[in-house]
């Protein structure tokens, strides 16, 4: 286990931030963390609370001569996306990250790093034990289940907070500073099937689309990378039409909020054609490999011979499932007409699993505008309605909607072009920004977000740029000196 990024500057900062990667912290999963943060507090002397859903908050008074600052609240959360490559033998519950440094970057071996976000947990902690920077009254929101669904958020209560500015450290360009964010909903589709008998005459075999990027399902949305369960889909819709293939079991994707990276699917075909399930297999690797050459080049698809399944899915299931897979929306729906360049609406075909007589298959819909979103859910609705699933839609969470006149914006605006002679771009994020949940509980906050540069969130190829991440905190320290007077 490498230490060497604890050498990196700002030391204070890459201290806490390699502390924080030896401490398991998957979504759902964050009870080692919030003790040790909890601890971090306590054992600083500063007033910590725990609250009842498992944020912790830590309250830092002004240095001398700054008690008539207004009080920022430095807000990130402690969980962190569980993605690993397949050929790593790596316990998300158990394991600490093995981060090291790959040139200008910190990355990680074969996992997510955990950068999204402990970038700016550590940052926060930095702050919280700094005895030579000055600032107004801090308070620290470590919030719980950020990626998976805004738990911590959304059972936020008020009165636990006083604070006048919420700057929320978990965006991921340095030089750019949010003041918007998309809101979301998690459509839920459940086929029930019964299982039937495998045919006579018949072999089995194993479908596996695997090494493709994945990665942040709304950051990462824009850049059109291969979805596997959608391709796989397009794949047995096919196969099952010209082959006569039959469906035993479905396995594709892993998060919510991650676009998948692989599927695999247990299928039999009459013996007669099993020649040619390997020669489409590889027409189709062939098609995708083609289709998707710049953002997926690793991508594979291949066919082996398995062991005969207990059972199938009964055949009207099977097909409305695959019609209803690959017809549903899928990546961007709509580019913003307000912000150039930015994603305004989309949804991720996360995750499909099928066992014990149920299919399920999870999406996250994804819009600034929340009209567009109700919208996409009608849309995917329809799509699993029709091929006679059962449809949920829930965790629905706010956008965060821009104020251009937020007064720490202007503040941080001037003390950027200060700092490195330019404006920051403002801008608006295509992901799910607490902010819009946590504005609404204290509807006082004057909110910005910002943070250093990450790169490919959600999956193994997870990256931090180093320098960016000094300017990042340079860029934090600063404004803390500068903080509007009450």
């Amino acid at each position: 286990m490498s230490t060497e990024i604890k050498n990196l500057e700002p030391k204070s900062l890459w201290k806490n931030f390699y502390d924080l990667t030896q401490i398991p912290r998957p979504s759902k999963k964050e009870g080692k963390i919030i003790e040790f943060v909890k601890n971090f507090g306590e054992n600083l002397g500063l007033k910590t609370v725990v609250d009842e859903v498992g944020n912790v908050i830590i309250k830092k008074s002004a240095t001398p001569g700054m008690e008539n600052r207004k009080t920022i609240v430095l807000q990130g959360h402690l969980d962190m996306v569980p993605q690993k490559n397949n050929d790593v033998d790596h316990d998300f519950e158990k394991d600490p990250i093995d981060a090291y440094i790959d040139g200008e970057w910190v990355t990680a071996r074969g996992t997510t790093l955990g950068a999204d976000n402990g970038m700016g947990v550590a940052a926060t902690m930095a702050v919280l034990e700094s005895k030579d920077i000055a600032h107004g009254p801090i308070e620290a929101l470590f919030t719980i289940d950020e990626e998976t669904g805004m738990t911590g958020a959304f059972g936020l209560k008020k009165g636990l907070l006083d604070g006048d500015i919420l700057m929320n450290l978990d965006s991921e360009d340095e030089g750019e500073l949010y003041v918007g964010c998309a809101g979301g909903t998690n459509a839920t589709m459940t086929f029930h099937y019964k299982e039937t008998e495998v045919d006579d005459n018949t072999v089995a075999y194993k479908l596996i689309l695997t090494d493709f990027k994945g990665g942040h399902s709304g950051i990462d949305i824009l850049l059109q990378r291969g979805n596997t369960n959608k391709l796989l889909a397009r794949f047995l819709k096919i196969a099952i039409r010209d082959l006569g293939i039959r469906l035993s079991n479905f396995d594709g994707g892993s998060l919510r909020n991650a676009i998948p990276r692989d599927a695999y699917a247990i299928v039999t075909v009459p013996a007669n054609n099993e020649k040619a399930l390997i020669e489409l297999v590889s027409k189709f690797q062939t098609i995708y490999k083609n289709e998707l050459l710049e953002v997926e080049p690793n991508l594979k698809f291949t066919a082996e011979k398995t062991d005969m399944p207990k059972s199938l899915i009964e055949e009207m299931v099977q097909d409305d499932f695959v019609n209803a897979v690959y017809a549903c929306p899928n990546g961007v729906i709509r580019m913003s007409e307000s912000m150039k360049g930015v994603v305004e609406t989309s949804t991720n075909l996360a995750k499909i699993n099928s066992e014990n007589g149920i299919i399920t298959v999870l999406c996250l819909l994804r819009s600034s505008v929340d009209s567009a979103k109700d919208d996409l859910g009608e849309a995917v609705s329809s799509v699993f309605q029709l091929a006679g699933a059962d449809v949920v839609l829930d965790g629905k969470y706010p956008g965060w909607k821009p104020n251009m006149d937020s007064s720490i914006l202007k503040e941080m605006k001037s003390i950027y072009n200060n700092m490195y002679g330019k404006i920051p771009d403002i801008k608006s994020i295509h992901a799910g920004l607490e902010c819009g949940l946590l504005g609404g509980v204290y509807p006082n906050f004057d909110m910005i977000s910002f943070g250093p540069t990450i790169r490919f969130p959600h999956s193994p190829d997870e990256k931090v740029n180093i320098a960016t991440v000094v300017k990042f905190w340079d860029f934090l320290v600063e404004t803390l000196k500068e903080v509007p007077k009450k």
